[in-house]
């Protein structure tokens, strides 16, 4: 008769893990297969605005129930790193300074995470802010073999943002100017129809079609999705983040 395994967190009925580590000073959770079984990538998970990296726990367990360590960073001014936020900046700001900083954390914190559990393929999930993060690291990190963009908008337009650092972040990797710079990684852009937060027209629309033709002149057209979901607003709704899980995990 086989021993009565310790209790786990289950996903889909498969057992996993999760720890909590400090990476690069990084307050970070993952969630990993059971003890002894192997690892084929790591995806990190960005959360948005005025969250933090537990408010993503259990959302996509399910890749770490298929063998893909779950990376769940604080990003920059969030969570247990609020601290960190610098005096006087407005609420859009705000906003970008931690994008700004969590762009540069997130190589580091992979480094880290290599250290102890090797060099794996990283693919990037995003959401709303976390979203902003992940198009630039689509472009700036060549670890990263799939980012999925959920909730979020390319254009960047932001007058409210008055700090030089900001705005010269906000120029030198908006992604309907940079659209060119996407093609080939494989990238899927996800959004409810009914966004208040990202109006249609206004963002998923335009963003789309900068990166769909992008993706077209470099003839890489398959490796562009784009999905709009009806009736979902602005938060990651249970279809699309099966829809994510099935774009990540598709071979």
């Amino acid at each position: 008769m086989s021993a009565d395994p310790p209790v786990t967190p289950l996903a889909g009925g498969l057992p996993y893990r999760v720890v909590r580590r400090v990476l690069a000073g990084v307050p970070c959770l993952l969630e990993l297969p059971p003890e002894g079984e192997g690892l084929r990538a790591v995806c990190v998970v960005l959360h948005g605005a005025y969250n933090c990296k537990e408010g993503k726990l259990g959302i996509y367990s399910a890749l770490a129930a298929k063998g893909v360590a779950v990376l769940l960073p604080d990003a920059a001014l969030h969570g247990e790193r609020q601290w960190e936020t610098p005096p006087n900046l407005n609420a859009r700001e705000y906003v970008w300074e931690s994008v700004y900083r969590t762009v540069q954390d997130i190589p580091r914190v992979l480094d880290d995470f290599e250290t102890e559990f090797g060099k794996l393929p990283v693919w990037v999930i995003g959401s709303s802010m976390g979203g902003y993060v992940a198009l630039t690291l689509a472009r700036t990190e060549k670890r990263v073999q799939k980012v999925a963009a959920l909730i979020t908008s390319g254009v960047w337009a932001e007058p409210q943002v008055q700090v030089p650092h900001l705005i010269r972040f906000l120029n030198e990797h908006r992604p309907m100017t940079h659209a060119a710079e996407f093609p080939p990684l494989p990238l899927l852009l996800a959004s409810g129809d009914s966004d208040e937060v990202f109006p249609l027209a206004r963002h998923h629309e335009v963003t789309a079609e900068a990166l769909r033709e992008a993706y077209a002149q470099a003839g890489a057209e398959g490796l562009f999705r784009e999905q709009l979901f009806p009736t979902v607003g602005h938060y990651t709704s249970r279809m699309m983040r099966d829809s994510t899980l099935r774009f990540l995990l598709a071979e």
